[in-house]
């Protein structure tokens, strides 16, 4: 199912039947437990608990999920119920995920030298729920952790899927500078045009707007209005830091216009993970607030990416 940018309902009965599969059969752990691992893990924690040095020591019973893990190389034998749980949710919107909580289990200690197997199981997904974070369900999985083939421990992971709450902005846009220079930029912006200095002399376009040409030193000038259509030169995803009036994550654009400039302003219209370079984008000028109105871009349904 392929997200279009709305939150779905899905049927709790179609998550329950997630409930119980197999997230990952006789999976195996990439290294023995060994000494280096848990030296570096109680140096890192500040953990000095002499059981865990010396000749024979033992891991601490918290690196339980530690000997599991694929690295970044990932692990084989995942089943594919997982990846089915997951497209599903995010295809109804839910595409976000932060880790809510954990709880383990500790059957026995494990040495140095043990080798470890385990299983993993969906045990359950909840109704949905609607958290500060935004509306989601939250998805429970339980690995059993396994040494000589014997019960180490259990492992149960939580996280939240979720659609993110709408945050309303709070404050007003900063004002644009305006001064003797750059005024007839915002006086065109003013009348929904987007207008381009023109050197007098030797007639190169320049943007943003400059008392003198960088090309050949000329003051004189004239505008051009620019048609409004562009692509996307170069772009960033705003996410931090947070400021007053603006909701991230957003997208903000280096468009260069179809006369050649350049010009940095916010693309809308499309997810901002979905802004890519190259994409066509056509100038509209959104109002803000009741003092300020900016020319923005809009990504081209149909364009690259």
């Amino acid at each position: 199912m392929a997200y279009d940018g709305t939150v779905k309902d899905i049927a709790y009965e179609e998550l329950q039947a997630f409930e119980g599969r197999v997230a990952a059969a006789a999976g195996h752990g990439k290294d023995p437990v060994n000494t280096p691992m848990i030296r570096h893990w109680c140096e890192a924690m500040g953990d000095t608990n002499p059981a865990y040095a010396g000749a024979d020591p033992v891991a601490p019973p918290t690196m339980l999920q530690a000997w599991t893990m694929g690295g970044l190389s990932g692990h084989d034998g995942r089943s594919s119920a997982h990846d089915e749980l997951f497209a599903l949710l995010d295809g109804a919107g839910y595409t976000s995920v932060v880790a809510t909580d954990c709880e383990q289990e500790y059957v026995r200690a494990l040495r140095p030298g043990d080798e470890i197997t385990f299983d993993a199981v969906i045990e359950s997904v909840s109704e949905r729920k609607t958290t500060k974070l935004g509306t989601g369900h939250f998805v429970t999985t339980r690995m059993d952790v396994r040494a000589g083939g014997a019960l180490a421990g259990t492992h149960r992971f939580r996280i939240l899927k979720y659609a993110p709450a709408k945050r309303k902005p709070k404050g007003k846009r900063p004002r644009p500078v305006v001064n003797r220079d750059n005024a007839g930029f915002w006086e065109g912006v003013s009348g929904h045009r987007l207008l381009i200095q023109r050197c007098g002399g030797c007639g190169t376009l320049r943007f943003p707007w400059l008392p003198g040409c960088n090309a050949c030193g000329s003051p004189e000038w004239d505008t051009v209005e620019a048609s409004g259509e562009g692509t996307v030169y170069s772009y960033v995803v705003m996410h931090h830091p947070p400021f007053p009036a603006f909701d991230p994550p957003y997208a903000v654009g280096l468009v260069e216009l179809v006369e050649g400039v350049r010009i940095v302003s916010n693309i809308i219209g499309v997810p901002y993970d979905k802004v890519r370079i190259g994409m066509p984008v056509r100038l509209e000028f959104q109002r803000v607030d009741a003092e300020v109105e900016l020319p923005v871009f809009r990504g081209v349904a149909g364009g690259a990416g």
